[in-house]
């Protein structure tokens, strides 16, 4: 199967190649990139030196050779080209938030008009599965929402609140460098950001209400100084009171069957690399701390987006995924 790769020279297109290698079945043959056509993909991905010999392309929608194309590309800028593709019989995992969110929300959340909205599967397998097979096109979550919402699904049906702080790695905010990201802001030092107004609450809110909870949902970021990984602990506030026992039980239930979901002190090290997600939590009664850790770029981006894809052309769903973490 022939994969293209929009927007293929950002650290999640990097990642998208780097685990389709491992893939039985599909094979990148396009990664584009307007800026470095004709430049060797391990210019610019130089982990990938002696793995492939693929080189950025700039190729036109009407000329794109592919089964399935992956948007790696910034928000606003995937539904210029998801119409386009699907038109062309070329199926789309969009990383994009451009399709995660009703048209009226994500106009509201984003400031921009939507030219091309159409309603799309949210791919969080672990809630979403069956919604996603066979389909054309899925659209993945976000990264604070895949490990906020894992983290608190099995919860949010008897809950009142939920709070969600999220510890996250530098690779978060992309490749181009800034005064946020830059070194000496960032070692040493732990930078809430967006503290009530960060983008991704939205979807964070959206995934309660299909949950069937009504729950006030809110959300705090902080930047933290490690390249990969988001480390989230939930505050979820019950109805009624659940002891540990049942707490872990509901977990372990809920999540039995799920081949990148483990219930386990989560550490960001033991899912660096990889797409899966750790889960555990601890009961007070009224108010249950549920921590989870994945790394942003993997289960948050380009794994989750493999997943996917696995998932729309019913391969296994763990085909090119099963790689342990990079611990320590």
């Amino acid at each position: 199967m022939k994969i293209a790769i929009i927007g293929a020279s950002g650290y999640a297109g990097g990642d998208l190649i780097r685990l389709l290698l491992a893939h039985p079945t599909a094979e990148v043959t396009c990664a584009t990139s307007r800026k470095l056509a004709g430049k060797p993909v391990d210019s610019v991905h130089p982990h990938l030196k002696g793995f492939t010999r693929l080189c950025f392309e700039n190729p036109s929608i009407d000329t794109l050779d592919a089964d399935l194309a992956f948007l790696a590309v910034p928000h606003t800028a995937a539904m210029t080209y998801a119409g386009p593709l699907l038109e062309r019989g070329i199926k789309v995992v969009d990383l994009s938030a451009d399709y995660r969110l009703p048209k009226e929300t994500f106009e509201k959340v984003y400031g921009v008009e939507h030219t091309d909205y159409f309603e799309a599967p949210y791919g969080l397998p672990e809630l979403h599965r069956d919604q996603c097979r066979g389909v054309d096109f899925v659209s993945n979550p976000g990264c604070f929402p895949t490990g906020a919402t894992l983290a608190a699904a099995p919860l949010a049906p008897f809950a009142h609140t939920i709070i969600y702080d999220s510890k996250t790695g530098v690779s978060g905010a992309g490749d181009n460098p800034s005064a946020v990201t830059h070194y000496p802001n960032v070692g040493d030092n732990v930078n809430p950001y967006k503290w009530t107004s960060h983008r991704h609450l939205a979807e964070m809110k959206l995934e309660a209400v299909r949950l069937g909870s009504a729950a006030k949902v809110y959300f705090t970021p902080h930047l933290v100084p490690v390249n990969r990984g988001i480390l989230t602990t939930a505050h979820i506030l019950l109805d009624e009171p659940m002891g540990q026992d049942e707490v872990e039980q509901l977990y372990q239930r809920y999540f039995q069957g799920e081949p990148f979901v483990r219930y386990q002190m989560p550490v960001l090290a033991a899912v660096r690399g990889s797409n899966f997600c750790d889960i555990k939590a601890e009961s007070e009664g009224d108010r249950v701390v549920v921590v989870s850790a994945i790394d942003n770029l993997v289960k948050g981006a380009a794994g989750q987006a493999i997943q996917n894809m696995n998932i729309m052309y019913g391969y296994d769903e763990r085909d090119g995924l099963m790689n342990p973490g990079l611990l320590p």
